[in-house]
C-alpha cells in the first residue's frame, strides 16, 4: 500500500507554533490523515491560522485539523481569547439557548481558524465531580437524560456551523478512580450496568456523531484480562461496530497517555489499535514516533487497513473548508464568547478563569 494512504490512519500532534523544516519534511513524507493542535501550537490568532494553512498546504489529501475545544479548562483557544463556560456550568445554568449559543460560537471560531473537527462532546455521565479522573467540569449531566438533552443541542449547533463532532470517551469512564493520563482505570461495572447508565447517551446520539473516541480504561465486562478498551476488539468491533451498528470514524484517545504507555509496547499499540477496529491511531506528543507508527502500519494486512481507510474517506467527504480569515471576525466572535460566559456565570464569576496548573489532570496543560 502506498505511503500516502497509510498516513491517512494516523493523527499526529505538531511540535510547536510553526512548522520547522524537519517537521514539515516528515509530514510531507508521511502524509498524516489528521493533525491535532494543543497549547504549544497557539501563540496568536494570526499565527494559528498560518500554522493550519501550512499543514493543509503540505497535505496531498485534505487533512482533518482538530483540537479539544470543549469549554472551561479544556479550551485550547482560551490561550488567545476568552474562555467559554464549561459543560457543568452550562448544565447548572439550565438554559438550553446558552448551550446552543456555545455550540454555535465554538463552530464559528473553529471554522475561522481552519479546524474541521472538534474532539467533543463529552458523553460521560457525571458520577463524582471530585474524582481525579480528568472529567471535572466537563460533563453535561448527572443522568443519561440530562446528558442526552444538553449534548443534542450543543452537537447540533456545532455541526450546523460546519464543524464535525466526536463523542467521547466510549464506552464511558466517569466512574474511573484514576486519571488515564497517568494509569489505566478499571471500570468495575457489569454490561447490564453499563447499558442502564453509561451507554445510554451513545445509543441515543450515535446517528448524529461524526466520530467516536474510545477511552483508555479496562472493562472486565468486555475483556476477561487486563486490557485497554481502546485496543479491544470486544469493545470496538464486536460491540460498537457490530452490536450498536456504528458506521462512522472511530479513533483512539491519545496513545501517549500513561494508561497505554504503562501497559503495551509502542509497536503492539499501533497494531492492536487498528486490529481492534479503530480507524485512526492518535499520537499527540511523541511526534517523532509517527514515522515508526507509519512503518508498523506498512506490515499489516491490506484488507484491515482498507476498512479503516473507507471510514476516514467518508468523514473527510463531510469536511467544510475554512472561513476567510480576518482579525475583525475573530474579535467579534471573542466578544460573543465573553458575553456567553457572563450570561452563564454572572460578571463576578466570569472574571475568574480556570486554573492552569495541571494539579487535577495534565489535560489542563496540553
Amino acid at each position: 500500500m502506498e505511503s500516502q494512504r497509510l498516513g491517512q490512519l494516523l493523527m499526529t500532534g505538531v511540535p510547536g507554533p510553526e512548522l520547522d523544516p524537519e517537521t514539515a519534511s516528515r509530514f510531507r513524507k508521511l502524509q498524516p490523515g489528521a493533525f491535532i493542535l494543543f497549547g504549544r501550537n497557539i501563540k496568536s490568532p494570526g499565527q494559528l491560522r498560518k500554522l493550519i494553512d501550512d499543514l493543509r498546504d503540505l497535505s496531498q489529501i485534505e487533512p482533518i485539523i482538530t483540537i479539544d475545544q470543549e469549554g472551561g479548562r479544556v479550551s485550547r483557544l482560551r490561550l488567545i481569547g476568552e474562555e467559554p463556560p464549561n459543560a457543568q456550568q452550562l448544565r447548572e445554568k439550565g438554559d438550553l439557548s446558552l448551550i446552543r449559543k456555545h455550540g454555535q460560537l465554538t463552530g464559528q471560531l473553529l471554522r475561522l481558524f481552519g479546524f474541521n473537527l472538534d474532539l467533543c462532546p463529552v458523553l460521560d455521565i457525571s458520577c463524582n465531580g471530585d474524582t481525579d479522573n480528568s472529567l471535572r467540569g466537563r460533563t453535561y449531566g448527572t443522568t443519561a437524560d440530562e446528558v442526552i438533552g444538553n449534548v443534542t443541542v450543543f452537537n447540533t449547533a456545532l455541526r450546523r456551523e460546519g464543524i464535525l463532532t466526536c463523542g467521547k470517551h466510549f464506552p464511558g469512564y466517569a466512574s474511573a478512580r484514576v486519571d488515564p493520563h497517568h494509569a489505566l482505570p478499571v471500570i468495575e461495572k457489569t454490561l447490564a450496568e453499563m447499558e442502564a447508565h453509561d451507554l445510554l447517551p451513545y445509543r441515543s446520539m450515535l446517528p448524529d456523531l461524526d466520530s467516536i473516541m474510545v477511552g483508555h480504561a479496562y472493562y472486565p465486562c468486555f475483556d476477561d484480562h487486563r486490557w485497554p478498551g481502546s485496543l479491544s476488539p470486544n469493545v470496538i468491533l464486536r460491540f460498537l461496530r457490530h452490536q450498536l451498528g456504528y458506521e462512522g470514524l472511530v479513533m483512539t484517545d491519545d496513545l501517549d497517555m500513561g494508561a497505554i504507555l504503562n501497559e503495551v509496547t509502542f509497536a503492539d499499540t499501533i497494531r492492536y489499535a487498528i486490529e481492534a477496529g479503530n480507524d485512526m491511531a492518535m499520537i499527540c506528543h511523541r511526534v517523532d514516533m509517527v514515522e515508526e507508527a507509519h512503518g508498523i502500519l506498512a506490515t499489516m494486512p491490506h484488507p484491515l487497513l482498507d476498512d479503516a481507510l473507507l471510514h476516514v474517506e467518508a468523514l473527510k467527504s463531510k469536511m467544510a473548508p475554512p472561513k476567510a480569515w480576518s482579525m475583525e471576525s475573530f474579535e467579534a466572535i471573542n466578544r460573543e464568547i465573553w458575553n456567553l460566559r457572563v450570561a452563564t456565570l454572572g460578571e463576578e464569576r466570569a472574571a475568574i478563569r480556570s486554573v492552569e496548573d495541571g494539579a487535577r489532570s495534565p489535560v489542563e496543560l496540553y
